[in-house]
């Protein structure tokens, strides 16, 4: 092998620009060429491809985001399209790619290893929702960000003696939700794979002031049946039964930017080490992740359009300690 591209694709995650940093100097250590692809399948579509030295992704570890860009593409969902990144690829001789991303990249990662193309996916997503890998690039500095916010808003919610709802990203799984909740000592938690019961909630708020508490703190993930929105707007409407309404901060897109944490920068080198390693021995159609410690790979066959379930039991721990 003598040339190979990385590229980053779907939500941007704290860590990103470290495993593009990792992928193009290990690659590099091998005397590869390695070229970064711009704007996600979108740019590999349309060639947006150049050679990386180690001098281009230097001073980079610390910065958030991605470097490269990052685009959704409706094109690349189409097999014409998936042809036609195949082509560019194969006039700049790359024979291998390097997808740094979450559940839709690795799904067009799989499309990809299915029509003849070697591929290594590295798991990042702050949703932490891949299969084949416990926790994934930009989980822990997006959880810690939540976190920071929740410490800050039970100050003031606490000093106004307030309920407050906190919305955290993480589309269609409650990991993020649960995990901010956990750590954050909220008195509830809502989740898509949890039947939340608005009245119920509200009673656990009023219990909660019931026992001497001088807040009420739930976090939501956007993801739920009743996310912020749909939870605000039924406190609302019914607040002169449930007698009060709720507070809400939605901290959005704030979660995934700033400097990614020493643990995602460090996961980000890992994982992108194992891609090229993977590809030098000749491996591909994978997905590197981290399982017990140890970076595994697990075939992007079992991870495409698949979702990792979160633990159910600490929905129970949670609400124990919430009391």
């Amino acid at each position: 092998m003598k040339r190979i591209a990385v590229l980053t694709s779907g939500g941007d995650a704290p860590g990103m620009n470290a495993a593009i940093r990792a992928v193009v100097r290990t690659g590099l250590a091998r005397d590869w060429e390695v070229y970064g692809v711009c704007h996600g399948y979108a740019g590999l579509i349309s060639g947006e491809m150049q050679a990386l030295s180690a001098r281009d992704v230097g001073g980079i570890l610390q910065r958030g985001g991605t470097m490269l860009g990052s685009a959704r593409s409706a094109e690349f969902e189409t097999e014409a399209g998936r042809e036609r990144a195949l082509r560019e690829l194969n006039m700049k001789g790359i024979e291998a790619l390097v997808v740094i991303g979450g559940n839709g990249s690795q799904t067009g990662a799989y499309a990809l290893s299915q029509m003849g193309l070697p591929v290594m996916g590295v798991a990042s997503t702050i949703d932490n929702d891949l299969v084949g890998s416990e926790m994934t690039i930009g989980v822990d500095t997006a959880l810690n960000i939540a976190l920071e916010a929740i410490d800050r808003l039970k100050t003031t919610a606490s000093s106004h003696g307030r309920a407050f709802l906190v919305e955290v990203m993480g589309r269609r799984c409650g990991y993020l939700a649960l995990m901010a909740a956990l750590a954050g000592g909220a008195e509830a938690v809502v989740l898509p794979e949890v039947e939340t019961d608005p009245d119920q909630l509200a009673e656990t708020l009023r219990d909660a002031y019931r026992r001497g508490k001088q807040h009420g703190l739930i976090v939501v993930a956007e993801g739920a049946k009743y996310n912020a929105q749909a939870m605000s707007e039924y406190f609302h409407r019914h607040q002169q039964r449930l007698g009060f309404d709720l507070r809400v901060t939605n901290l959005g897109h704030v979660q995934r930017g700033g400097a990614p944490g020493a643990f995602d920068r460090i996961l980000a080198t890992r994982l992108a080490n194992g891609a090229t390693e993977a590809l030098a021995k000749g491996e591909s159609g994978l997905l590197v992740g981290l399982n017990k410690g140890d970076v595994t790979t697990t075939p992007l066959a079992d991870v495409a359009g698949r979702q990792k379930p979160i633990d159910l039991r600490l929905v129970e721990l949670a609400n124990i300690l919430a009391k």
